[in-house]
Parts: C-alpha cells; sequence; structure tokens
C-alpha cells in the first residue's frame, strides 16, 4: 500500500467488476500464507470486496507490482543456537474514514522464524 494512502467507499469514484476485483482479492488472499508481508494489505482490500471502485482496484495492482518486484525474496528456517521470543505490534489510530476504526496488528518471532500474525479491524 503507498505510505497514508486511505481507501473508502465514500467518494464518487467509478465502480469496476466486482467479479474482477473479487477474483484477484482472492488471490492475494491465497498468498498471503506464504508471504505474511501481504496480510495488512490484502485485508484492508478485502473490506472492499463488494463496493470497489477504481482507486481500491489501483491500491490492489500495486500489491501485484510489489509481489513482482519481491519474488526473489523469501523466508529462510534454520536452526538457531538461542530462540529469543520477540513480538512486535501496532495500531493505525482510527484512520479508517468510512467507521472511525482502527486496525491493529502483531507478529511474534521465535530466532528468525515468523510463527504468528494478524491484522484486525478493532
Amino acid at each position: 500500500m503507498a505510505q497514508g494512502e486511505k481507501l473508502s467507499i465514500i467518494g464518487d469514484h467509478a465502480r469496476v467488476d466486482e467479479k474482477e476485483y473479487m477474483s484477484l482479492v482472492g488471490c492475494l488472499l491465497y498468498l498471503t500464507a506464504t508471504i505474511p508481508d501481504l496480510m495488512h494489505a490484502v485485508s484492508l482490500l478485502a473490506r472492499f470486496m463488494h463496493y470497489c471502485n477504481v482507486v481500491n482496484f489501483k491500491a490492489a495492482k500495486r500489491v501485484l507490482r510489489y509481489i513482482k518486484g519481491t519474488l526473489k525474496f523469501g523466508m529462510l528456517f534454520k536452526k538457531e543456537e538461542k530462540l529469543n521470543l520477540v513480538g512486535y505490534s501496532d495500531s493505525d489510530w482510527a484512520s479508517c474514514i468510512d467507521d472511525m476504526k482502527s486496525t491493529s496488528g502483531y507478529f511474534f518471532t521465535l530466532g528468525s522464524s515468523v510463527f504468528c500474525w494478524c491484522s484486525k479491524k478493532q
């Protein structure tokens, strides 16, 4: 997602084909199992499944461009001598302009591996 970009159902943007948008977001949801850094962006896009406009569709295509540019990246699972449990969390403090709710997220690592993550609207 572009930094500071706010997706919304409010506005007079042109609508796009719902079937095409749903198909694209569904494919992106499938990819979140192996590419966890997509989780937040895809969950935001999935909120607009039944009201998709040009702005939301362009944001989804931006995620596709991100995937294309990071195809050679991956997660490495290796044996660690010492396992440290580390957790991170963040919130966007009521940035949804439709209902003024926050989105928060967290993830935990054990050694060099992420094993748990979540992005959720409050």
